[in-house]
Parts: structure tokens; C-alpha cells; sequence
């Protein structure tokens, strides 16, 4: 077939793309280097083994955070079965490689035939669960080829993608492997209808599972604690260049408030991006701080990677991301701690925004004097800060659940 040809052929051409930006970016290096010997690692680690295994792939960091309340859940229903966690990207796989709650950690293998019957032959799972929207051709082929259980949850689409464009073509095809799915909303819900996929229900996003338990279960930062003490806070989390041009006025006019910056890369040029636009503030990296060098700074950034979901339980209002052109990072996690939160203009492909504006428990801003116009009110007005936090904190609580049907589902395929 002519589609399935390009389509490998796309496959080895990405695959020789990144080979030559490895020499160049330490990112695609990681991307490369984590996939030599992959597959002889896999059939060595699965040589023996005669349990159960469950696969669970995602593509980085954020759809880990999705997969991570299944995976949790699933190996305590089933204590018994294998987990085995992949990862596209480095940025998922090298922060998550020590994860205790997969068996086996690995980089998906590209997405050639030779490839996926390798992996999928060698770790033969019984079920597999792809997060959000993870659709590999030949992955999928070798699944169906050992009669495997495939799902796939959290999953949103949209009208203009081309699975909906051509009937029965590669793209619509490749939805029609999946056993059952699990989406987001009632509109992905409808599109799977228009091309005739039944197997499916409206389950929500587990993200919301994940985010309560976070907040039921924060980590303990003392630093974080001391140095918000006492204060009106804003958390700033996982901020591009643009979101910290956005707040420059906050940080130079709203002197009382002490400020926490997460930026979403903790390079040096990133930070001193942050030091130089926050000037008129007092700074201390977070690998610097001690309890005494803490107490006069009034700008705390975070160089680390894993912190930013449980710091905002210290504030007071936060600032998410994204939202001028990158793609809106999570702001789920600051609405489970029930304060208002604030991005930029770019939101319309994330319903949990677009939900959360309409409500009133968020506010979008277009520019640096909207920013701090923003924040002053929030700032002066503590029966609005209240109110909107209640908001958000309402929202997580009613969309809780998504993994509860997701396990109930492998309950009855699995038995």
C-alpha cells in the first residue's frame, strides 16, 4: 500500500534527521544514543519471563503525567504483572527512567516493522495503552498480530486532523486497531462516531486523578515554605522567555508580592533571561539557597526538574506558560490547590483553559499591561482571588474518575 510505504519511508528519513542533529543538539543525541542496543537490551530483559505484562507508552513528560495514575492503579489491582513504560522523548524518558512503579523503562524503538516485531515480540503484552494521542502504524500491526488488547485514553481530537478527512484511509485505519478507547471530551467522542468507531466511552482526562493526588500528597520543600512565608506569592510555572516579558511590570511594580519561577528549561541563558528582565528584585537560585541566604530575597527560581507541581501549594496566585506560542503547560496543577491562575492568549486547543476562562477561575491576558492589571486585582481584591480559586479548585473535583473506569475496563478484559 502506498500510504504504508511513505509512511516508512518518513519513518527512515526522521530516523537519519535526528542522527545528524545529534551532533548538534544534546537533546537529539539523547534521542539517539538511548536507542542503540535498545532492542537486544529488551530481548535479554524479557528472556526469561513468564508473567503477565502490561505496556503503557507515552510520548513525553506531560502524557506521563496522564499515564501515570493508570499505571499506579493498574499495578495495584494487578501486583502480579510486568509494567513496562516507554517514552518517546527524552524529555519523558530522562526524567522518569528511575520511576518505581514500571518494571522496565525504555525508549520506543522507531516505528519501523523490523522494529516493532522485535519489541513487541520480545515483551508479548497482554494489553497495551497508548496516552493522549499516540497512534504508530506498525506498532499497532504487531499488537494485533499476538491478539493483544490495545487502548487508548485521555484521548482528544480534533475536526481538522486527517484521521477524520479521507474514509478509510491510512490514518482512519490506524484508529480502527485500538480495541477500545477513552477520550477526553464528547466532541472526540462524536468524531470516532463519524467513522463508525463504537468501542469508546467519554471517560475525561486522568490528569485530574493525578493532580488530586498530588495535592492530597504534596512534597515537603521547607526552602519553598520558608521563603513564602507570611507573603502574597505567585508562582511562576514552567515559563517560557515570553511569559517572563509578559510579567516584567508584575515583578517591578508589585514590590510586596515575593515571586517563585519554575522555568519549563533551566539552562543558564534561560535564567539569566529571568534575572535580567526581574531586575529590580532580590534573586537566589534554588541550588543555592539555604535557610538563612533566604530570608531577604523576594525572587526564588527553581533549577531543578520535578518540584514545580508541589510549590504551588505556597501560592497565593500563579502564572502558567506557554500560552504565547509554545502550548499552554499544565494548569491543572495549580487549580487542584484551588488558586486563580493566569496565561497568555493562545489557549484555544486546551479545553481544561477554555473551561476554566469561561468559569471566571482563570484569566487570560494579551500583553504586559493586561498582565499587571490582572495581578493587581487579584493582589487587592481578596474576596475575587478567593472566589476564582474556588473556581478551579471545582473544576478538578468534578471531573475526578477517569482511571477508576479505565481499571474497571482492564478488570473485565484481563479476567
Amino acid at each position: 500500500m502506498m500510504e504504508e510505504t511513505l509512511y516508512n519511508l518518513g519513518t527512515t528519513a526522521f530516523s537519519g534527521a535526528m542522527k545528524l542533529a545529534s551532533y548538534l543538539h544534546p537533546k537529539a543525541k539523547l534521542f539517539v544514543e538511548g536507542r542503540k542496543n535498545l532492542l537486544e537490551k529488551v530481548e535479554s530483559d524479557f528472556a526469561n519471563n513468564n508473567s503477565t505484562v502490561a505496556w503503557f507508552h507515552c510520548a513525553s513528560l506531560g502524557e506521563f503525567e496522564q499515564g501515570r495514575p493508570v499505571i499506579e492503579e493498574y499495578k495495584t489491582q494487578f501486583p502480579t504483572h510486568k509494567v513496562v513504560l516507554t517514552f518517546f522523548s527524552p524529555s519523558g524518558y530522562e526524567v522518569q527512567k528511575d520511576y518505581d512503579s514500571a518494571d522496565f523503562i525504555y525508549y520506543l524503538p522507531l516505528d519501523k516493522p523490523q522494529n516493532t516485531k522485535r519489541f513487541v515480540d520480545a515483551i508479548q503484552p497482554k494489553i497495551a495503552f497508548f496516552v493522549k494521542y499516540e497512534f504508530w502504524h506498525n506498532y499497532l500491526k504487531a499488537l494485533k498480530a499476538i491478539n493483544a488488547t490495545i487502548v487508548s485514553f485521555s484521548t482528544i481530537f480534533r475536526k481538522d486532523q486527517a484521521f477524520f478527512k479521507n474514509k478509510d484511509g491510512f490514518q482512519q485505519n490506524m484508529l480502527k486497531q485500538f480495541d477500545y478507547f477513552f477520550t477526553q471530551d464528547q466532541n472526540s467522542y462524536d468524531l470516532l462516531s463519524s467513522i463508525n468507531i463504537d468501542n469508546k466511552e467519554v471517560a475525561g482526562d486522568t490528569r485530574f486523578d493525578r493532580v488530586a493526588e498530588i495535592c492530597n500528597h504534596p512534597k515537603q520543600i521547607p526552602l519553598a515554605e520558608q521563603f513564602s512565608k507570611g507573603a502574597t506569592t505567585l508562582v511562576v510555572g514552567s515559563s517560557w522567555p515570553r511569559d517572563i516579558e509578559a510579567l516584567r511590570l508584575v515583578a517591578s511594580e508589585l514590590e510586596d508580592i515575593k515571586i517563585i519561577v519554575a522555568p519549563h528549561e533551566i539552562s543558564d541563558k534561560k535564567i539569566n533571561h529571568i534575572k535580567d528582565t526581574f531586575s529590580t528584585r532580590k534573586a537566589i537560585l534554588f541550588s543555592e539557597a539555604t535557610e538563612q541566604n533566604i530570608i531577604d530575597k523576594n525572587l526564588f527560581i527553581i533549577d531543578n526538574v520535578g518540584m514545580l507541581s508541589s510549590l504551588y501549594q505556597f501560592a497565593d496566585f500563579a502564572f502558567v506558560g506557554g500560552a504565547f506560542k509554545e502550548g499552554l503547560h499544565n494548569i491543572l496543577e495549580p487549580a487542584t490547590f484551588g488558586i486563580p491562575i493566569v496565561i497568555g492568549k493562545e489557549f484555544k486547543k486546551f479545553n481544561e483553559a477554555i473551561e476554566l476562562v469561561k468559569r471566571k477561575g482563570t484569566f487570560s491576558i494579551t500583553d504586559i499591561n493586561s498582565c499587571l492589571s490582572t495581578f493587581k486585582k487579584l493582589k487587592s481584591d481578596l474576596e475575587f482571588r478567593k472566589k476564582s480559586g474556588k473556581i478551579t479548585k471545582g473544576y478538578v473535583q468534578e471531573n475526578l474518575g477517569s482511571t477508576e473506569k479505565i481499571i474497571t475496563y482492564c478488570k473485565k478484559q484481563l479476567q
